[in-house]
């Protein structure tokens, strides 16, 4: 019998992974806020997974964070301002070599879940995959994307990638995690603070060029300062292409500021700015954007950080 996978965070991600592992037939528990959230999802039939226009619905059990089962996998796919807490009101039900799957965006969470669990193996994921939620317990799978997985302390992939390649999740185990992560906050930083700041979908970027190509020539200076030259290579092409792929789509910032929730700004922006501070490194566009972006979640009332 597989391991069950335990599922922290039922968002679009999340809910993705739970019922490509449950058409599989691979053992899938979903862990939900509280007993409201928990009655609310058992009223139901459980979670629906919605692809090229076809809706299908899988019976995963919930259940709350104190359920008294342990856990020894756990996919922490909430957003990277909830998982240190998040993984925190867990820890006691965790076996001492559970192994933790990190699927947030941007840097500092993951190394924040890592601190709080020594004894635990941190995997941290880069995920391209699309998809969003068009209703309580349901997604949409809007794009085919791909999933890295990777451990800098640990470079040997483990057995449950099994599990994936059953599930039908496109994944790669990469040896270089920490700058495919790096690369793609660069990419994010390049592209969702201005699609928020001029009110556009990702194509609009197209009007401000000269923008753009500043902020990445700022963000491959903090690249190569950080030690991932890999990450900076070509990093303002690749910000064009994705552009021109995607220029009908609105930021995941963007859909977050618009639906008046909080934004990972800490943990894309804020962590790229920091990090420059760290280095002594004057990048004065990106803190500058920075700034701006602040003063704009300031204005609608969101959290600034």
């Amino acid at each position: 019998m597989s391991t069950t996978w335990h599922i922290l965070g039922a968002g679009s991600l999340g809910t993705l992974w739970a019922t490509r592992l449950a058409r599989a037939g691979v053992p899938v528990r979903l862990i939900l806020r509280d007993d409201a959230r928990l009655a609310s999802y058992n009223a139901g039939q459980g979670l629906t997974l919605v692809e090229q226009g076809v809706a299908h619905t899988y019976p995963v059990p919930g259940e709350t964070p104190d359920s008294p089962e342990p856990i020894q996998r756990l996919l922490v796919a909430c957003k990277a301002y909830d998982a240190e807490r998040a993984v925190a009101q867990l820890q006691p039900r965790l076996a001492p070599d559970a192994e933790l799957i990190l699927l947030q965006n941007g840097l500092g969470s993951q190394d924040a879940v890592a601190a709080r669990l020594p004894q635990a193996r941190c995997i941290f994921a880069s995920s391209t995959e699309g998809a969003f939620r068009d209703g309580d317990w349901r997604v949409v799978f809007a794009g085919h994307g791909y999933t890295w997985l990777g451990d800098a302390s640990h470079p040997t992939p483990p057995l449950w990638l099994d599990d994936l390649h059953a599930a039908g999740i496109p994944h790669d185990w990469s040896t270089d995690i920490l700058t495919r992560l790096w690369r793609k906050l660069a990419l994010n930083c390049a592209i969702n603070p201005l699609t928020v700041l001029y009110a556009c979908r990702n194509g609009g970027l197209q009007n401000h060029q000269c923008e753009v190509a500043t902020l990445c020539a700022e963000l491959s200076e903090l690249l190569e300062c950080c030690g991932q030259p890999c990450a900076a290579q070509d990093l303002h092409s690749e910000v064009e292409r994705v552009i021109q792929a995607t220029a009908a789509n609105f930021s995941s910032m963007y859909q977050d500021v618009a639906s008046a929730r909080r934004t990972e700004i800490s943990y894309l922006l804020g962590y790229a700015c920091e990090a420059a501070t760290r280095h002594q490194l004057s990048l004065p566009h990106l803190q500058q954007l920075h700034v701006r972006l602040v003063e704009q979640l300031t204005a609608r009332g969101l959290p600034r950080d």
